[in-house]
This record gives C-alpha cells, structure tokens and sequence, in this order.
C-alpha cells in the first residue's frame, strides 16, 4: 500500500489526496511491516505545482510551507484530521511566505 503525505497533496493541487493511515490487526496471526518514507529537505518550500494550480484556480488553494514548519504542526496535530493542519497553515501563509522571501 502507498500513502500519500500531506505535501503530495499540496503539491498536485488536491488531485492525489493524502489518506488516513489506518491498520487492522487479525486476531489469529502476526503482523509484519516494512516502512520506507521520503521526505524533502527541511528547508524544501511546498505548494501546488503552477500548472495545476492555474488549471484548478476554483478548487480552493493549498497553502505555500517551509516543510519543517508543517512537520512541527502535524507532530502537534497527528491524530487529527488533515484539514484542520491545511487550515492553520493558510492563517500561517502570509507569516511563512515572509519569511521565504528573505531567506
């Protein structure tokens, strides 16, 4: 199984959505798993692809994010729903997008 991220969400503009991670166990058997995860850099910015952000204009805007402030916010958030962190980080935007820009 694949899991997408929540910055692949961003990234395709909401076309590829991130999903809940969710595991059911079985009573009569072990359960083995092997993890691999990818990351960007901490300092990578993350925000839809122009292309598809120009394409989708009225399907609502994904926020623009340094990626090590969005994993700040998601470890403080984990168990929630996605939106809720979509929604802190658009009121965080305009603060981040500042930042960016001197960096």
């Amino acid at each position: 199984a694949v899991g997408l991220r929540d910055h692949l969400e961003v990234i395709t503009n909401g076309r590829y959505k991130s999903v809940l991670h969710r595991v059911v166990a079985q009573a009569d058997g072990n359960r083995m798993s092997i993890a691999s995860f990818y990351n960007p850099a901490s300092d990578a910015v993350i925000f839809p692809a122009p292309a598809l952000a120009e394409a989708e204009a009225a399907g609502g805007a994904y926020p623009r994010f340094v990626f090590e402030d969005y994993m700040k916010l998601y470890v403080r958030h984990k168990f929630e729903d996605k939106e809720p962190r979509f929604e802190a980080f658009k009121s965080m935007e305009s603060q981040s997008t500042k930042l960016i820009a001197t960096a």
